[in-house]
């Protein structure tokens, strides 16, 4: 049994009775439920085709069928159905781009393609994007007009703990047991997993698990995959090798405070 709504002269007629009763009319009309029960129905695939939550259709629907321009449009349903199309185009542009339904709605926004998460794709980074792409890293040429040496960037990184308050015996130390460890292993990943483990080398050195943990991700580089890029990634000595210099290492204001704050000296002093 068809009811009188569903064409768009009786749609016309409660449409103008409701706006007559009052805001609240639409809450407590029994025709009104029906109207949205029915737009529920009428666009629910509608919704689903743009990929919205089926109830968003009636929604849209909703916000429409209170303006003046349904109420005197020709067709009001046809009003209706194509004000419930933008909208829920609008909503499906805002989920892709990951912005506001308004936003998805002016052309500045909607004409931009959907955001695209580095994790959908099954290519590599460079590939996808090629303004990713690290070409090789060239060697560091010192003052002496050649490459700066794995002893010199040793010799660096001792200087520069020394100077932030590390005894240098017990820095020399560090680094030569630390340096003899990487040779023997071929890679930082491996010896970062085999020192982490070392209790003799703490032992001999006298530090504390925090401390040695702290310091063999400055040395060595963060082994957590995710920074494996990142200056935290590559480590003091790695830093040293490919370009940077002890200047830009001391303007890194985290860095001069964790190798300041475990120094020997300075812990020892906090403890008495």
């Amino acid at each position: 049994m068809s009811r009188s709504f569903e064409t768009s002269e009786g749609l016309r007629r409660l449409l103008i009775r409701l706006r007559v009763c009052g805001p609240r009319a639409w809450e407590h009309d029994p025709e009104a439920r029906e109207l949205m029960a029915y737009t529920t129905l009428k666009y629910q695939a509608l919704a689903r085709k743009h990929r919205c939550d089926p109830t968003a259709g009636a929604a849209a629907a909703f916000e429409a069928m209170r303006t003046y321009a349904v109420r005197t449009a020709t067709d009001p349903w046809a009003v209706v159905t194509m004000a419930v199309k933008v909208s829920l185009i609008a909503e499906e542009r805002a989920a892709g781009l990951m912005c506001s339904v308004d936003q998805a709605r002016r052309p500045e926004f909607s004409s931009q393609h959907d955001v695209q998460r580095f994790c959908d794709t099954d290519s590599d980074l460079p590939s996808f994007l090629p303004e990713l792409a690290v070409g090789p890293v060239e060697p560091v040429i010192s003052e002496q007009g050649r490459p700066t040496t794995a002893h010199e960037a040793v010799d660096a990184t001792i200087n520069l703990f020394a100077a932030l308050g590390w005894p240098r015996d017990t820095a020399t130390c560090l680094l030569d047991y630390i340096g003899a460890r990487l040779m023997e292993s071929g890679s930082r990943p491996r010896a970062h997993a085999a020192l982490r483990r070392d209790h003799s080398a703490r032992a001999l050195l006298d530090l504390d698990q925090a401390v040695w943990s702290t310091m063999l991700r400055i040395i060595l580089g963060n082994p957590n995959p995710d920074e494996v890029y990142t200056s935290d990634g590559h480590g003091v000595l790695l830093r040293l090798l490919i370009g940077h210099h002890v200047t830009e290492l001391l303007d890194d204001d985290l860095l001069v405070f964790e190798i300041s704050d475990a120094a020997p000296s300075r812990r020892g002093a906090v403890d008495a």
